[in-house]
């Protein structure tokens, strides 16, 4: 996939002349990514592939020897420092060189110890560089995809969603979670993921309770919940979905909580379009769950963006308000959860469009998945 980049960095050149400095600081990887073409991996929060530094005629990309050759082949835009020492004791000279005065750096990925020693290095330097933190610039473009991002979504999606349902009969009574996870992270990887988007997670019984449960030894047992939400990376871009099965025929109050959980997904899919408000939508979902006699049983946010990474803007909760953006790609998944006995919860995956929610998602969750004994 060849997306563009000068576009992409000419938007945010645009957006800068508006901003109190003449030089960003790329740390995130899902936004160097997005803005230069660059696939190196941080590897952990304290470590970094590379940094961006961005002004009105110069895109510079820093790294280290071991991503040197990596980051000349994947960002022709941009002019590629090799530093030598670390990138902090070295900044203050790149920084010259560009003629910084006003430095933005995206505050969510530095930690206080890396700002301090950032801070430091330009005192000592005697740099007279401002530092001026930044939160959700990069981020804001990303909302929107454009119909190449949407096609590899679409096909992470479809790959995950696909090996899924060929996997499921291969389900039993006294197989345990973790060995449920396991086997279908192989069969993903297998079909041709280059990553999972998060660590799988099977959770049965009571501990499908547990929205972000991890799996454990517990063997699944007949007529319980179990909850399989996974993803996949094709590309750099994350599929999500979350799939409800049954072993055996499902009780009654598995049976009408599903219905109510579904009725729940379907009603706020059906409001989603652009301009549409992400808190109200919320609402939909929340309030019908909550007549259904199930209020306080449904306490995370009912949705969030999907892209280069699995959790970003725009997010369909009751603690954020904002107008849906046409092309943006989010989660749509309510649940219900009670203590002792177990969750239910369905996700979709769709594209915001002008009038309606285009569902990227291959199966409909209204067909239960009962596996037989």
């Amino acid at each position: 996939m060849n997306f563009n980049t000068k576009t992409r960095l000419d938007n945010l050149r645009k957006e800068m002349s508006t901003r109190p400095f003449d030089t960003f600081m790329v740390l995130i990887g899902e936004n160097r990514r997005y803005l230069s073409g660059y696939t190196g991996d941080d590897g952990q929060f304290d470590e970094t592939a590379g940094i961006l530094l961005i002004t009105e005629t110069e895109a510079v990309l820093l790294t280290d020897s071991r991503y040197d050759l990596q980051a000349r082949q994947e960002a022709p835009l941009y002019r590629v420092v090799r530093y030598q020492q670390s990138f902090f004791k070295e900044l203050p000279g790149i920084l010259k060189s560009l003629g910084t005065r006003t430095l933005g750096f995206e505050s969510v990925r530095l930690s206080y110890a890396q700002y301090q020693k950032m801070a430091e290095n330009l005192e000592k330097a005697d740099a007279g560089i401002d530092l001026i933190p930044v939160e959700e610039l990069v981020e804001s473009f990303r909302i929107q995809k454009d119909e190449e991002e949407v096609s590899i979504i679409r096909q992470a999606l479809h790959v995950s969603e696909t090996v899924f349902y060929d996997f499921i009969p291969t389900v039993k009574a006294g197989m345990t979670e973790k060995a449920l996870a396991w086997r279908l992270e192989m069969h993903l990887k297998e079909a041709g993921a280059e990553a999972l988007s998060f660590p799988t997670i099977v959770a049965s019984g009571p501990n499908s309770a547990m929205p972000h449960a991890i799996p454990t030894d517990r063997p699944v047992q007949i007529g319980e919940p179990i909850l399989f939400d996974f993803g996949i990376r094709l590309n750099g871009y994350c599929s999500d979905m979350t799939r409800m099965a049954v072993i055996g025929k499902p009780d009654d109050m598995y049976s009408n909580i599903y219905q109510v959980v579904l009725a729940a997904q379907q009603n706020a899919s059906n409001a989603i379009k652009a301009g549409g408000n992400t808190k109200d939508i919320d609402a939909i979902a929340r309030e019908l769950i909550h007549a259904q006699g199930f209020e306080g049983k449904f306490g995370h946010g009912l949705g969030h963006g999907v892209g280069l990474a699995i959790h970003e803007l725009p997010r369909l909760s009751p603690l954020s308000e904002s107008p849906l953006k046409s092309q943006s790609v989010v989660t749509v998944e309510p649940g219900i959860y009670i203590h002792d006995w177990g969750g239910i919860r369905l996700e979709n995956m769709v594209v915001v469009r002008e009038d309606n929610a285009e569902i990227l998602n291959l199966t409909d969750p209204a067909d239960m998945i009962v596996i037989p004994l």
